[in-house]
């Protein structure tokens, strides 16, 4: 058991984040939850029987005059810290409607780095131990079927590379978790292959047992393509949806 231990989760409303939640807190974890469907967070802990384990609190991440705010009244400094905040829509209404856009860059880079940055910055909080992003293999290479979604988590995926270097020398360790297709709210309606299809409760174990390693890719399949993704030629990468 991890004793006296605090965990923050941004965006604490995902099928992902949700599931990391119970598993922190069969670690012992306090959690701070954090975002803007409270009410929507309040009934999960209810139904979980955490309500006097897990502290809710309002966060939006697209609100970036309130982040300091958010983190200096928070009831306690976090040892780890997790941005699982995200938003997205198909890349033709992305393409077509620009507000659309805009909101997956707030919401999924820009929020992100934001917070993250006055959270990184604070040197008063000596407890920091961890720093997780939530990237998406789709920001491993601009694809025609979502490079407005992908451009964003690559930009994130950039982001928290750099912070690793940044915070490594107060011996804190940033990971970005890269996953494929994870069957959530996020994804509802989208014609995915089934069969790469992941388990939200599979991915929550990869972040909450996270190691050293920046890049943290759950299930095999995901880690070949990844791999394949990476060294695939551009006129190759052109030809794939």
């Amino acid at each position: 058991m991890v004793l006296n231990k605090t965990v923050l989760i941004l965006g604490a409303n995902s099928d992902v984040a949700k599931q990391a939640i119970l598993q922190y807190k069969t670690k012992g974890f306090n959690i701070i939850a954090a975002s803007r469907n409270t009410d929507e967070l309040e009934k999960f802990v209810g139904e979980n029987n955490l309500i006097s384990k897990v502290y809710i609190v309002f966060f939006d991440a697209a609100d970036f005059d309130s982040h300091q705010k958010f983190y200096d009244n928070l009831p306690a400094k976090a040892h780890i810290v997790i941005y699982a905040a995200g938003f997205l829509v198909e890349n033709k209404k992305a393409m077509q409607n620009f507000e659309s856009a805009k909101q997956m860059m707030l919401v999924n880079y820009m929020g992100a780095v934001s917070v993250l940055n006055i959270i990184a910055s604070d040197q008063n909080n000596k407890k920091l131990e961890r720093i997780i992003g939530l990237s998406s293999l789709s920001g491993v290479r601009g694809r025609k079927s979502n490079f407005v979604y992908g451009s964003t988590k690559a930009a994130f995926t950039t982001y928290l590379a750099g912070l690793r270097q940044e915070l490594a020398l107060r011996n804190i360790t940033v990971n970005v978790l890269v996953s494929g297709y994870i069957n959530t709210k996020i994804n509802a309606g989208l014609d995915l292959n089934k069969s790469l299809l992941m388990k939200p409760e599979y991915v929550a174990e990869h972040i909450v047992n996270a190691g050293n390693s920046f890049t943290i890719v759950p299930n095999f399949k995901w880690k070949l393509i990844y791999l394949i993704l990476k060294i695939l030629p551009e006129s190759v990468v052109a030809k794939l949806p």
